[in-house]
């Protein structure tokens, strides 16, 4: 389903969850309160979670159902409502204490971290599950360099 909505979803989402994995694990050996830390944690991964899929339907709407003067001003909408949301979400954690703050907004972080390793993520499950049809970067460099080229020599025209 979530690779319906967009392609790079579901990495995004794996992503977010092994680095809450990890965070758990570390993080473990370094705090008093055990259960508050992965209370927080998992409510930030949760957080996260829920940013990176609003933040693709919000995409896939503006391009699919708006025109572009509606789209933008749709974006900057539900964008706002999504921090908005976010805020009301931590101040919550922070006033019936059933969690740790600084915990939530580490997790919440995975959103940033899972998407910039994506990238690496998927070239490792890549190679992982054997498929070569994916391009590498340099063939990827190759065909921008080759389009860009064409498109020099159509304009000479």
């Amino acid at each position: 389903m979530l690779r319906r909505i967009n392609e790079s979803l579901p990495g995004l989402v794996l992503g977010i969850l092994l680095y809450g994995g990890i965070v758990q694990l570390v993080g473990m050996w370094f705090v008093e309160d055990k259960i508050g830390y992965s209370i927080g944690l998992w409510y930030g991964i949760a957080i996260a979670i829920g940013i990176g899929i609003n933040m693709a339907v919000v995409i896939y709407d503006a391009v699919t159902f708006g025109g572009e003067g509606g789209a933008n001003s749709r974006v900057v909408v539900k964008s706002m409502f999504r921090y908005i949301v976010v805020v009301v979400l931590f101040l919550i954690l922070g006033f019936f204490e059933f969690g740790n703050i600084i915990a939530a907004f580490i997790g919440a972080m995975g959103l940033k971290v899972s998407a910039y390793m994506q990238p690496l993520l998927t070239k490792l499950i890549n190679k992982l599950l054997g498929r070569d049809d994916a391009p590498s970067d340099d063939e990827i460099l190759e065909s921008e360099a080759f389009l860009e080229e064409q498109s020099l020599q159509e304009e000479d025209f």
